[in-house]
């Protein structure tokens, strides 16, 4: 089972979306533009909202055949390790092995020498093509590599073999992330990761590396977008040169995670890609929730007042909401507008505050995030939320589509 060479994390947190999703992905085919659609939940998202990991399958299936779509779609077992792989096995056929908590911790002493003695002959300087000048390798790099990130590795080929036992070898699509870290991985960093991935025989088809700047969710990249195009393309070549090292899957490509709405280096992600043929995966996860409760906003009526009691909800439970997502939100809680300001706001300011139009002096990153974070506050009123998902459904739809099609992928892919 291979994924194609560009794919979409399609996050749906409550199951509603998926035609209006399916619909940015068959616009963007007519355009000449393949995308593989992959429709992801996390294991705390499902805990949060009530649902399990076959909601989704059912969703993808629904709206796929009702919209005649015969082309390869998959759906994401989304950030799972060795406690919660089980209850995704039997309805996913695309996983996130997520490694990032393992990241740190220690493998045994002979298994790190073992690995610095196989990889003594990068030592010296690391011939990365493309890039001048080649870093300079030394034992001790290794070493501390191998204290870092080893069992971090051999835990994901213990997650692998467990779905691969389970699913069947040919079955599945398998990506590794250990993208929600405090620090970035380096490119020479990934190249032994992508070699210690080889030797558990995990055969990884996406790699999610933390990059440096800020992924906040829902809101565009916070570094030098300059800095980040020649960390991404080093890093690119870097799986180029892995692939033959380590005798990868040749389509072995990057992921980027909390990739929703990062507008300043789409160009730089796209171009790099172009120029040297390889393929994309962008998660989009909690976008489409962000524009239901914008088009629930422009609906008016009781459907606003629905939204503003979710945002005046959230600012009770900051901090409840926002701990789980401490490495990749960047809230200023004295920029969150007031519950008394919120309360006298029409449609129009509720919604434009809310929808990522760069320069839009209305637009508030920091609601935003936070709202990003606050889908629980919905999940506590699932009948009426979805009773008013369901009442406006029209302008709802058209919101995720305009979102992922206008602001995502023809940006990402440069369609015109």
């Amino acid at each position: 089972m291979k994924i194609g060479k560009y794919s979409f994390g399609l996050g749906d947190r409550f199951g509603h979306q998926g035609h209006a999703q399916l619909k940015a992905i068959i616009e963007a085919a007519g355009k000449g533009t393949e995308i593989t659609p992959v429709w992801n939940k996390s294991n705390r998202e499902h805990i949060i909202i009530g649902t399990e990991p076959g909601d989704v399958r059912l969703e993808a299936d629904a709206v796929t055949r009702r919209a005649g779509f015969r082309k390869p779609y998959f759906v994401d077992a989304d950030h799972i390790n060795l406690d919660t792989v089980d209850r995704f096995i039997e309805s996913s056929d695309f996983f996130t092995i997520d490694v990032a908590s393992y990241i740190g911790k220690r493998a045994d002493e002979e298994a790190i020498q073992k690995f610095v003695s196989d990889s003594s002959k990068y030592s010296g300087k690391l011939e990365i093509p493309g890039i001048k000048p080649s870093p300079v390798v030394i034992k001790l790099q290794i070493t501390e590599i191998a204290e870092k990130y080893l069992f971090a590795a051999k835990k994901a080929g213990e997650i692998f073999r467990k779905i691969e036992r389970l699913k069947g070898k040919e079955n599945f699509v398998a990506e590794v992330s250990m993208d929600e870290v405090p620090s970035p991985q380096s490119p020479v960093e990934l190249f032994f990761i992508l070699k210690m991935l080889g030797e558990e025989n995990i055969s990884i088809q996406t790699i999610a590396p933390k990059f440096s700047g800020r992924f906040n969710k829902g809101v565009d990249y916070v570094g030098d977008p300059l800095k980040f195009a020649a960390e991404f393309e080093a890093d690119l070549l870097v799986i180029n040169m892995a692939v033959k090292e380590f005798d990868l899957p040749d389509n072995l490509k990057m992921s980027v995670h909390s990739g929703s709405d990062k507008f300043s280096i789409y160009p730089h992600i796209g171009s790099v890609i172009r120029k040297h043929d390889k393929g994309i995966h962008l998660k989009t996860a909690g976008t489409t929730w962000l524009e239901e409760v914008i088009g629930l906003a422009e609906a008016g009526g009781p459907a606003l007042d629905f939204v503003k009691d979710v945002y005046i909800k959230s600012l009770e439970k900051t901090d409840e909401l926002c701990a789980p997502y401490a490495d990749v939100i960047d809230i200023d809680v004295s920029a969150l507008p007031s519950p008394d300001e919120v309360a006298g706001w029409n449609s129009r300011k509720f919604a434009a505050s809310l929808r990522h139009i760069p320069g839009n002096p209305d637009f508030n990153p920091n609601m935003r995030q936070l709202i990003h974070v606050a889908y629980k506050m919905a999940a506590l009123r699932m009948d009426e939320y979805f009773r008013l998902l369901d009442e406006h459904k029209d302008i709802v739809a058209e919101c995720v589509f305009e979102n992922i099609y206008n602001r995502h992928i023809c940006r990402l892919f440069d369609i015109k």
